[in-house]
Order: C-alpha cells, then structure tokens, then sequence
C-alpha cells in the first residue's frame, strides 16, 4: 500500500498543478514528439523502478508536449473538458476497477447505470423503457445502434443475420444525408454494409425531406434504415425530424439519429425545440465526453427497443453469470471488458441537475452567438453558417487569407481553433464545447483571432 500511495499522492500533486495551469498556458503543445520521447528515454529498463519515480518521469516528461484540451480556450474539435464531480468520479472508477458489465458481479455499478440510464432517458426527451448501452464514444455508440438496426430490419425481411451472417441478404439499403458525419459511414463499414445512398442537403447541412421521400419511394420493398442527424459538425445545424422521421416509418423503416453533441439540446428549454419529432426515432447516438463533459470513453447508445439491442449485441458463455429477468449491461455494447462508465455520467447528472444541464448547454451556446457576433465585426471576415447550436464557420476573404488567420493563430497560442473545408471553403471551425469557457476565454480569443486577421 505504501508504493501504491506513494504514486497516487504524486499523480495527485500533477494533475492538480496541471489544472491549474490552463487558465493562463498556451494552449498548443510547447514540446514535438521527439523531444517527449528523448525526455522519457526510448529504451526498455533491465530492472523495476519505484512506481511513485515511474508517475514523476511520466508528467514531468510529457507535460510540455500537452495540448491543453481541457482548456476553456480549446474550439479545435467537438470535445469537451472533465467536468469537476465527472474527473472525479472517474479517478474512482480506475481505484475501484470494477467489472462493470455483469448485473449481479457489481452491484454498485448496475445501480448508477440503471439510474443514470432513467435520467438520460429524461434529459433527452427519449422514450421510457428504452435501453441504453455505455461505449467507448460517437462511433461505438452509433455502430452498436446501428448494429442494432441492421439486424432487426433484415429480421423483418425474414433473414437472421445472428445464425447466417450477411452473405445472400436482402440487399440493405442505408439513406444518410449529404452532410452527415463521417462515423456514420465508418459504422456502416464495420457492420459489413458499405457506403451509404447519399440524400440532397440544404446550405447548412439538413437534409431536404423532400429528396428523402423521393429517395425512399426508388427503392422498393427493400429493407431500410435512415440516419439523420443532431448538430451537423461545421453548421450545428439539426435535421427537421418530424417530417423524416414519419416518411421513413411510412415505408417501415428503421430511423436512427446520430446527436453525438447536438442531441443534449433537448435539455435546454431553450434549445429543445431543435430536436423536436426525433423522439420518434428507433435509436439515437451520443457522446458524454463532448457537450455533457464527462472525461473521455463515454459514448451513449440508445435503442428503443432493448430486444432488438440485446439480439444484436448479448453473447452466452458458461462462465458468465447471467441475470435472465433483467438483462445485463454487456448485451447492450460490444465490449466484455470496460470501464464502468456510468459512475461519471451520474456523477456530473447528479452535480448539475435538470437545470445545471440546461444552463450548460444555454451557456456554450451563448458563447458561439458570442463568437459569431465578434467576428463579424472584423474586416473581411463573414460567418457562413447559421448559428444555431454550438457551431461558428468563419471565412476571412479567400482561402489564401483563412488558412494565414489559422496558422497565425495557433502560433500565437492563446487559443486552438482549427480549419475545416465546408461549402467547397477552407474556413475556421469554432465548436464550443467546455463546460469551463468563460466570457473571459471569449473576449481573449476574439481579441487574438482580431489581431491574427489583421
């Protein structure tokens, strides 16, 4: 216990000073990759060394070469920052080490997840009684739903993928709209389904109902599943559900909605309006990690119908204790060995509330409005998306100029915004994302993106 406490209390004193530095560090990494591996040392030792020296060598060595990710001053990607009763949670989670994927073996971690599950369900404006599955992110959670959905239409078309795999199906067609995520396609991939019938998209990325119908009626009989989609990645923009959703059911076929960020905007009184009708979907995916800021590996995949999810993902063995009358939490996801996941989930559910959720959400929010509203005020700027969630796409004349504001950007340090191509642009890509981000962070990184422009 000694050596174990001894790296503990060492892992504790870095992680708080690490902490602590982000309100005023350089956003980049100071450090290349050659320079952390010269500091760690390439070669294997011969012998054992104190593991509280092995933690100080680790941070010490790698703590120039970090990107501080959980910065309020990060917008580069769609991620968000470890909310405090969230990290928290999750250092439990790694003492406790808990299997967390059989009812009866931890009994503490079914608990949390079926509360945790109930929430969510709430929070979400999500039918009750659907099931829930914990995955490692976006893409496991919308492969795991989409899993699902394969399966269960092809079941429909009298074909048991479980007992004769894929050859000699019915042909399965996915329609997905122009704008959709690149997840989606990489599920498809993994579930043996190729690419996906690509359906017409307005300027913002929805997806045109119109052309949905048209697509749906050109295929016939054949078993079908829709993907839509919560927050487009460049707009924030959200499919109009209610009509797609019932055109797609019209025709008997299986919905699912990709939300990896923009699904939390159910929460928000404000905001929900966004995702009205998609509650009529079939399965939904997300991700904790990003607009509800849980530390990462947190992906949420949600299925109505817990039979479908559980045929598609539980598996049998001698040796697993089995609850026959509940189900347990590895038929939903398709992984035996993992995290127990929803401890941070309730953990930052039960920090925050129904209303400290919706603030959260109204607050990032707020701040891409912010952002919006500063750079169009800057010379030869425009914004070109409609802000409408999280979401700000910038241009700054041609993209000669754009690409010259990003690299000026990251030199300078301040913030971490990257570029994107979107609408045929290279453009500057702003998610706001951190629970963290003040109207400080805000003004800071205006006041850079101002000087970088000019």
């Amino acid at each position: 216990m000694d050596a174990r406490e001894a790296a503990l209390r060492q892992a504790y004193g870095h992680a708080v000073r690490w902490l602590a530095s982000l309100s005023g560090r350089r956003v980049p990494a100071r450090a290349s990759v050659e320079e952390v591996v010269r500091a760690l040392g390439p070669d294997l030792p011969d012998g054992p060394s104190p593991p509280a020296e092995v933690v100080d060598l680790l941070a010490t060595a790698c703590e120039p070469g970090l990107t501080a990710f959980p910065s309020g001053r990060f917008y580069g990607f769609v991620v968000g920052g470890g909310e405090p009763a969230a990290l928290a949670a999750d250092w439990l989670v790694s003492a406790w080490d808990q299997n967390s994927v059989m009812r009866q073996v931890s009994p503490a971690h079914t608990a949390v997840e079926d509360i945790a599950e109930a929430w969510l369900l709430e929070l979400l404006g999500l039918p009750g009684g659907s099931a829930v599955g914990f995955t490692t992110g976006a893409t496991m959670a919308n492969f795991t739903c989409l899993a699902a959905a394969r399966d269960e239409v092809l079941r429909r078309a009298g074909w048991d993928v479980a007992r004769d795999g894929l050859t000699g199906a019915p042909r399965l067609r996915v329609l997905v709209g122009e704008g959709r995520h690149m997840a989606i396609d990489l599920a498809l991939r993994y579930l043996g389904l190729g690419r996906p019938e690509p359906v017409e998209a307005d300027d913002q990325g929805r997806i045109v109902p119109e052309a949905l119908v048209r697509a749906l009626g050109d295929g016939g009989p054949a078993p079908t599943v829709v993907a839509l989609q919560a927050g487009e990645i460049h707009s924030g923009a959200f499919d109009p559900f209610r009509e797609t959703v019932d055109a797609a059911h019209a025709v008997g076929a299986w919905v699912h909605i990709d939300g990896a960020f923009g699904l939390w905007a159910a929460a928000s009184p404000r905001y929900a309006h966004l995702t009205e009708g998609c509650e009529r979907a079939d399965s939904w995916a997300t991700d904790a990690h990003k607009t509800l800021n849980v530390p990462y590996d947190c992906g949420l995949a949600v299925v109505r119908d817990p039979g479908a999810l559980r045929a598609a993902m539980g598996l049998h063995g001698p040796y697993l204790i089995h609850d026959d009358e509940r189900g347990d939490p590895f038929e939903k996801v398709p992984e035996l060995s993992r995290r127990g996941r929803a401890f941070t989930v309730w953990a930052v559910l039960r920090s925050l509330g129904r209303s400290g959720v919706a603030a959260l959400v109204e607050r990032l929010c707020r701040h891409a409005e912010a952002f919006a509203e500063g750079i169009a005020r800057i010379d030869g700027a425009r914004v070109l998306n409609d802000v409408v969630f999280t979401q700000v796409c910038a241009v700054f004349g041609d993209d000669g100029r754009t690409e010259r504001v990003l690299s000026r950007l990251l030199d300078d340090g301040t913030a971490w915004i990257s570029g994107s191509t979107w609408r045929d642009r290279r453009v500057m890509r702003i998610s706001v994302s951190n629970w963290s981000t003040t109207d400080e962070d805000v003004a800071r990184t205006l006041a850079a993106i101002r000087r970088c422009a000019a």
